[in-house]
C-alpha cells in the first residue's frame, strides 16, 4: 500500500492560475502539489496541431498581462520568457490605418489620439499606464468592512493623482461608451474599444465598469498587442511552469480529482478519481486546498452540497453567465487572405465597426436572444487575429504550403442559456461556418472553397468540454458587470478568494477577481489573502499592491 502524500498546499487544476500560484508558493518555501486532469498542464494556454505541421491556438492567443508583477517577482526570464521583436503597430499606426467599417477604413482624428493617450496614461511624464492597469487587475478586493467610495477605489485614486481632469465620481456609474463620449471623437474608434473590451472581459455596454472595461481594451492595445510572447501563450505558460518546478512544486497530469475532502468543516486534502495515474488516491494538504476549477463545479461536485450552506450554493448557481461566449474559427488556406481595396490597410481586428447601433444589435442577439445567431452576415461583428503577430522563425505552418488565419472570434449566447440545450450550437457548426465566411467575405476576396484547405472550429460548448476551467463558453466565464466585479465577484461571500470552508480557497479565472485571461493577477491577489491568514511568508522579493487594504484582525500582507 503506497504511503499517502502530504503537502502544504494542494492545488486542483493545472491551468495558468493554479500553476502561477504554485510558482509563488514554492518560491516562498512551501511544498505544493498541482493536480491536472488532462495529459498536459496549461488549461486554455495551449497549442494544438490538428494536422502535422499546422499549429492553432484554440483559446488564449494574446498577451494581456504584460503589467503583471509576476514577471519580475518570479524572474520568468530565467525560465525562458522572451518577448517577440515583431512590432505589430502602435497608436500612430492605428491612426494611419484607421478602423474597419462597412464603407472602408475610418481614420482617427487628433482628438481620438489625444483622448486615447490621456485615458490610457500615455500623455503624462512619466506615463502611468502600468500603474492604472495594476490598480484595476493586480489589487485584491478590499475587505468587507471597508465601504467603497470614489476616494478608495484603486483606479479612481490613480486617475485623481495623475489625470484629475478625467476623475469624477460619475465614472462609477458610467459604461465605457459614456466615458469615451467625454474624451474621444470618432464613433468607429469608440466602437472598436467597446468590441475589444467585450471580448476581453468587462464589456463596453455594462454600467458601472467603465474603467475596468477600458483597462481590458488597453491591456491588449498597448501592453499586449505590440509585444507578443515568443512562442505564443503556450510557451509563456511553460515559462511559469518551469519556474514552479525549479522551486520544488510537484505537477501531476492525468490526475483528475473526484472530491475535496472536508473534515469538521475544514478542507484537508483531495481524493483522486480511480482513473488517476497514481497508486495513492488521497493527497493531503497540511495548510490549504486551492481550487482552480470553476466555482460551480467546485461546490456542486468537488465539495458537494452537504458541506455548503444551501443559500450560498443557490447564489453560486444563480451567478449570471450572460455576456457572450466565443465561437472560434481557424482557416487553413492556400494563399493568405487578401483584403479588398477599401480595407487594404487592415491587419486584423474587428469588423464592421461603423456605429454602436451595429454593436448593440449584436449585444441584443447575444444577451437577449437565447438561440442560434440571427445577426445578418453584413452586420455580424467578428474579430480576426493578424498574421503579423507571429515571428518569421515561429511559423504556424511548417508545411510546404498554406497559411493560417487563427483564431477568428464570433460571440454567441452562452451554451447554458440556449433554449435547445447547451450542445445546440454544435449541431449547426457548418451553418455558422458559412455564416462567418460570408461575413468575412465583405472584407476578404479569397475566403472561398478554391482557397480554403480546411476549417477547424471550437464552439463554446467544445471549449467547456475541453477545458473544465471554463464556464459560459469563454475565458471570462461569469460576466464582468458591476454586480460581478471586484468586491462582488463572483458573489460578495467569495470575493476575497476565501470560502466558508476553512482551508479552501478559490483560484479560477471564471469566478475570481479580476477574472479571465492569463494575467497572473488572481494568484498575485490570492497571495495577499494567504499571507493574511498566516499560511505563507514570502521572502523580500515579494511586494504587495500599493492599494491593498488588510482585513481587520488579520496579518497584513503589505510589503514595500
Amino acid at each position: 500500500m503506497p504511503a499517502d502524500e502530504r503537502y502544504d498546499f494542494v492545488i486542483v487544476g493545472g491551468g495558468p492560475n493554479g500553476v502561477t500560484l504554485a510558482a509563488y508558493l514554492a518560491k516562498s518555501g512551501a511544498s505544493v502539489c498541482v493536480l491536472e486532469e488532462r495529459t498536459e498542464a496549461g488549461g486554455a494556454c495551449e497549442n494544438t496541431e490538428p494536422i502535422p505541421g499546422v499549429k492553432i491556438n484554440p483559446h488564449a492567443i494574446m498577451l494581456y498581462g504584460a503589467a503583471a508583477p509576476g514577471f519580475d517577482q518570479l524572474e520568468l526570464w530565467k525560465y525562458g520568457w522572451r518577448i517577440g521583436e515583431n512590432e505589430m503597430g502602435d497608436l500612430m499606426a492605428d491612426a494611419d490605418r484607421g478602423v474597419a467599417c462597412s464603407f472602408g477604413m475610418s481614420p482617427l482624428t487628433e482628438k481620438d489620439q489625444m483622448g486615447f493617450g490621456k485615458m490610457a496614461g500615455l500623455t503624462t511624464q512619466p506615463t502611468f499606464t502600468k500603474e492604472l492597469l495594476r490598480s484595476v487587475f493586480w489589487t485584491p478586493p478590499h475587505p468587507p468592512e471597508v465601504e467603497l467610495t470614489a476616494e478608495n477605489i484603486p483606479y479612481m485614486q490613480v486617475y485623481k493623482k495623475y489625470q484629475p481632469d478625467i476623475w469624477t465620481e460619475e465614472i462609477l456609474d458610467m459604461d465605457l461608451f459614456d466615458l469615451m463620449d467625454e474624451h474621444l471623437e470618432s464613433e468607429p474608434w469608440k466602437v472598436q474599444q467597446a468590441v475589444i473590451a467585450w471580448y476581453s472581459g468587462a464589456a463596453g455596454h455594462w454600467k458601472g465598469v467603465a474603467v475596468p472595461a477600458w483597462a481590458c481594451a488597453i491591456t491588449l492595445l498597448i501592453h499586449g498587442r505590440m509585444r507578443p510572447p515568443r512562442g505564443g501563450m503556450h510557451d509563456f505558460f511553460h515559462c511559469v511552469m518551469r519556474c514552479a518546478l525549479a522551486h520544488g512544486a510537484v505537477i501531476r497530469t492525468c490526475c483528475p480529482v473526484d472530491e475535496i475532502i472536508i473534515n469538521d468543516g475544514v478542507a484537508v486534502g483531495v481524493r483522486l478519481r480511480e482513473t488517476a495515474t497514481r497508486a495513492s488516491k488521497k493527497i493531503w494538504a497540511k495548510k490549504a486546498v486551492i481550487s482552480g476549477v470553476d466555482v460551480r463545479q467546485t461546490f456542486n461536485t468537488l465539495v458537494g452540497p452537504n458541506h455548503v450552506d444551501r443559500g450560498l450554493l443557490q447564489k453560486v448557481n444563480d451567478i449570471s453567465l450572460k455576456g457572450g461566449s466565443i465561437f472560434n474559427f481557424h482557416f487553413y488556406t492556400r494563399e493568405k487572405l487578401h483584403t479588398r481595396p477599401p480595407w487594404a490597410k487592415m491587419l486584423g481586428g474587428g469588423y464592421p465597426q461603423d456605429s454602436r447601433e451595429i454593436y448593440y444589435d449584436h449585444v441584443a442577439d447575444v444577451d437577449g436572444w437565447r438561440g442560434n445567431p440571427r445577426v445578418p452576415p453584413e452586420r455580424a461583428l467578428w474579430l480576426s487575429t493578424p498574421y503579423e503577430r507571429f515571428e518569421p522563425t515561429d511559423k504556424q505552418v511548417t508545411r510546404p504550403k498554406g497559411h493560417i488565419m487563427s483564431p477568428v472570434y464570433f460571440l454567441v449566447p452562452p451554451p447554458e442559456y440556449h433554449v435547445d440545450g447547451p450542445d445546440a450550437v454544435n449541431k449547426i457548426k457548418d451553418q455558422i461556418i458559412q455564416h462567418i465566411i460570408k461575413a468575412m467575405s465583405n472584407v476578404y476576396d479569397n475566403l472561398n472553397s478554391d482557397n480554403i484547405i480546411q476549417t477547424w472550429t471550437n464552439t463554446p460548448y467544445d471549449s467547456e468540454f475541453r477545458n473544465t476551467g471554463l464556464i459560459g463558453g469563454t475565458w471570462c466565464g461569469t460576466r464582468h458587470c458591476a454586480d460581478q466585479w471586484g468586491e462582488k465577484r463572483p458573489i460578495p461571500e467569495l470575493a476575497r478568494y476565501r470560502t466558508p470552508i476553512d482551508g479552501l480557497y478559490l483560484c479560477n479565472q471564471t469566478a475570481c477577481h479580476p477574472g479571465g485571461l492569463f494575467l497572473q493577477a488572481i494568484p498575485y491577489n490570492l497571495m495577499h489573502i494567504l499571507i493574511e491568514d498566516g499560511l505563507v511568508e514570502p521572502a523580500p522579493w515579494w511586494y504587495s499592491s500599493p492599494w491593498y487594504i488588510p482585513q481587520q484582525g488579520k496579518k497584513s500582507a503589505a510589503r514595500p
